[in-house]
């Protein structure tokens, strides 16, 4: 990079200990003479051999050497010599005597004073000098440059071939040529990018060497060619421009000759294997299995159709941006493609929705039967098993199961026919996207099969109706069986009580005769009372007996329950005659007593018998005879009438009556008695 006083190039050879190759040498020379340009060769060269560390011959040999690499290049050559070491042999050979037969002057100097001949500012520090030099540095952007320069070189012919290729000829010619250089050996970004980094790198050290107060050396436009870098930046891209419209095409054209070969086998595809496995799914199942098993196999044909459908969409998407990219030529065949896969991918999506829709239906439809068959189940098992009820409640309990059982499968049977009807109706859509194929066999053999579902369902129903009404008639015997049951032990009940009314509280036998037959016919009334519960209880259990044939059945409570009313019923006659006695016998011995009682003295003629006094006093007698007797029944058990002072007290107030009488007796008497005196 330093120059000497005639602006000449300075060319340092530094030499070492090691054997020198003279060969490698001259190469080295012959490259770096290379680099300059011509008008930088015409003002000479300045040649610094350095061998303070190398031998005199060596120094010697290369000095010799330069006579045949660069004779009229160069102007000086300056030999850096060790201090007092080559006196001696310097007089063996001048090299100022040789200069007419060398071409050029050779000084021998030392290092300290190099500066006699070049300024200190364009020598490097290794000989005392001031000018900044990194020799790696120089060297790895020589190398940059020599690589971008073969690279580029290369680029832009191969480019140019492509270019050139896709501008001549017919396009058949056109494509065979860029199929045969379609791809550059390097690839076009990474040769610009270097480029630019180069050229970047060459302007920075340019401008920072000016601004730095440094003194600029020709290096970065001579040495390394600043503007040969940017011719060739230029160059290639110029062609790489081309070049990508080139590809550009060339990728259009590929991208439409791959559509139109995937849109046909899309196509292809859809309307042929496709379409044929639709056409041999026709079945809806018998049975929710068979129509799972469908359903299957019909998502097993969906899934390979959604394979092409990802292509579909797929290259929908490409046909639509290569619309919008406004090709006039490509427009028309772009819109043809997507119309026609647009067309076969909707019909064929809509063919296999109609497919799952059915499939679906079918097997809802299955489904209902299926919960409605095992409905049907249920109540026939209720309706097989034996009604062994506890009570009437159960009864009716089991009665409200049966009629809500019958009503859950009324509405089931309602929603299996909807099902079936909207699965008949799809059915018969079914030959609009059959292709052509005769489907009327196959879907003659689904309506049947749903037609004699429900039927078969319907004539379940009507048998399962038909049991429910007889074991419906059968429970509402058996809770008539278990009312009568129960209103034959009521009137049990109210028997015993109205028995036991009897004998505690019908007690009184008046106190007059009048009094008396007011109770006596309570009495009648009373035993009336009893008479018709005693009748009501008899009905109801000859209503069992019916019942109990016609259920062919035991009762459990009727075999006691009559004997229990038969003996009731005996007690109470027994008590109701013996009541009937006692009011009877009391009415007769109040009415005589009364009688005799009311008798006016001064009528003495009317008692002239005295016999009825005796028959009252007979009467009384008996009367109060009969309140101590107990009421003995058929079974030998014995009750009295009320409490001993309830009869106490009756028994009183006869034989009050009875002290009366006998007193008007003896008012009577004395007057007979007086008479025969006078």
């Amino acid at each position: 990079g330093g120059k000497d006083r005639r602006s000449g190039l300075i060319l340092t050879i530094p030499l070492c200990l090691e054997q020198t190759s003279m060969d490698e040498l001259s190469v080295t020379l012959d490259y770096l003479l290379s680099i300059p340009s011509e008008k930088c060769k015409a003002r000479g060269f300045t040649v610094i051999v350095d061998g303070r560390k190398s031998q005199w011959n060596v120094v010697k040999t290369v000095v010799l050497m330069l006579q045949n690499v660069v004779p009229a290049e160069v102007s000086l050559v300056c030999v850096v010599k060790p201090d007092e070491f080559w006196d001696k042999k310097v007089t063996h050979f001048c090299f100022w005597k040789e200069k007419d037969r060398l071409g050029f002057e050779v000084i021998l100097v030392s290092a300290n004073k190099l500066t006699r001949y070049i300024e200190p500012c364009q020598l490097t520090e290794d000989f005392g000098g001031t000018l900044t030099y990194d020799h790696m540095d120089w060297l790895n952007k020589r190398l940059v440059f020599e690589k971008f320069t073969k690279e580029s070189t290369s680029l832009l012919d191969e480019l140019a071939l492509i270019n050139n290729g896709s501008d001549k000829g017919t396009q058949q010619e056109k494509e065979r040529s860029i199929d045969l250089n379609f791809l550059p050996s390097v690839d076009p970004e990474t040769v610009l990018q270097t480029g630019h980094e180069l050229l970047s790198e060459l302007q920075q050290r340019r401008f920072n060497g000016s601004d730095g107060g440094v003194s600029w050396s020709p290096m970065d436009d001579e040495l390394l060619a600043q503007p040969q870098v940017m011719k060739l930046l230029d160059s290639l891209r110029e062609q790489y421009t081309r070049y990508q419209e080139v590809c550009r095409q060339r990728s259009k054209r590929t991208q439409l000759e791959e559509i139109q070969q995937k849109v046909m086998q899309v196509v292809n595809w859809l309307e042929g294997p496709g379409s044929e496995q639709l056409r041999t799914q026709w079945g809806i199942g018998d049975s929710i299995r068979a129509s799972q098993a469908l359903q299957q196999k019909h998502e097993e044909i969906e899934s390979q159709h959604s394979e092409w459908f990802a292509v579909y969409v797929e290259l929908n998407q490409q046909i639509a941006a290569l619309l919008n990219a406004g090709d006039e030529e490509d427009l028309v065949e772009l819109k043809a493609l997507q119309q026609q896969l647009s067309d076969v991918c909707y019909r064929q999506a809509s063919q296999l929705e109609f497919r799952q829709n059915l499939l679906q239906a079918a097997l809802e439809f299955h489904s209902v039967a299926q919960d409605l068959s095992q409905q049907l189940d249920g109540l026939l098992g209720m309706l097989c098993v034996d009604v062994a009820p506890a009570d009437g409640a159960s009864i009716q309990q089991t009665l409200k199961l049966l009629e809500e059982k019958l009503k859950s499968f009324d509405l089931g049977l309602q929603g299996l026919r909807e099902k079936g009807q909207s699965l008949l109706d799809q059915i018969s859509n079914q030959a609009s996207w059959a292709y052509g194929k005769d489907v009327t066999i196959e879907n003659k053999e689904n309506v049947d099969h749903i037609q004699g579902v429900m039927e078969d369902m319907q004539l379940r129903k009507q048998r399962c109706e038909d049991m429910v009404d007889v074991r419906r008639l059968k429970m509402l015997q058996m809770v008539q069986l278990f009312k009568c049951e129960e209103d034959a032990a009521q009137a049990v009940e109210w028997l015993s009580e109205l028995l036991d009314a009897l004998l505690k509280t019908h007690i009184r036998l008046g106190d007059d005769a009048q009094e008396t037959k007011v109770l006596l016919e309570k009495h009648r009334k009373f035993v009336d009372v009893a008479q018709s519960t005693y009748d009501y209880g008899r009905q109801l259990l000859q209503a069992t007996v019916v019942l109990c044939q016609s259920l062919r059945c035991t009762s459990r409570s009727s075999g006691d329950t009559l004997p229990r009313l038969n003996r009731v019923w005996k007690q109470f006659t027994i008590t109701s005659e013996e009541r009937v006695h006692r009011l009877e016998t009391a009415v007769a011995f109040h009415s005589s007593a009364e009688k005799i009682l009311q008798e006016c003295p001064e009528q003495p003629e009317a008692f002239n018998e005295m016999e009825q006094f005796d028959e009252i006093e007979a009467v009384g007698k008996s009367l109060l005879d009969r309140l101590t007797v107990p009421v003995v029944y058929p079974d030998g058990s014995e009750q009295y009438f009320g409490s001993p002072s309830d009869m106490a007290s009756a028994a009183e107030h006869i034989r009050e009556k009875m002290k009366l009488v006998s007193l008007k007796k003896q008012q009577l008497r004395q007057p007979e008695a007086t008479t025969p005196e006078s």
